[in-house]
């Protein structure tokens, strides 16, 4: 069965998950990977998600505010053995029913190349990709996405 918690970025499980993302994205961005962990900090974020799988922590994402009409999404991250079996799908989702509950009309999130399962799970759930923000402009490996909500 899964469970999905609302918390923020002090819940020890959310903290344990993204260790496991950084690791992960440590071995897929090489030499950028520096670059990208600087805009990963959690301490800032107010807003997580939690997905357990039979009382397992398995999953997680987080909104930040971007401006007062945009959410970005950030963190997102799924255990290995959990993948394929539409958890993050159901992240997403209600990263995305949060937003629209704070009254944000937008959600912007940035992705690489080197994480095509992340695209593909994003075009899926209908982001579509656009210029690369902020610190991401210039950043060739970066693919930056939004999807409006309805």
């Amino acid at each position: 069965m899964i469970k999905i918690l609302r918390t923020d970025s002090s819940n020890q499980d959310f903290i344990t998950l993204v260790k496991l993302l950084d690791k992960e994205l440590q071995i897929r961005d090489g030499e950028e990977h520096t670059f990208y962990a600087q805009y990963n900090k959690i301490d800032k974020i107010k807003n997580v998600v939690v997905t357990f799988y039979n009382d397992t922590a398995v999953g997680c994402g987080a909104i930040k505010e971007y401006d007062i009409s945009t959410i970005e999404i950030k963190r997102m991250f799924v255990k290995d053995e959990y993948r394929s079996k539409g958890i993050a799908t159901k992240i997403l989702i209600e990263l995305e029913l949060w937003t629209g509950e704070l009254g944000y009309k937008k959600c912007i999130l940035e992705t690489g190349f080197k994480q095509p399962e992340a695209i593909r799970l994003y075009t899926k759930n209908n982001y579509k990709v656009i210029p690369n923000y902020g610190q991401y402009a210039g950043m060739v490996n970066s693919v930056c996405m939004e999807k409006v909500l309805v």
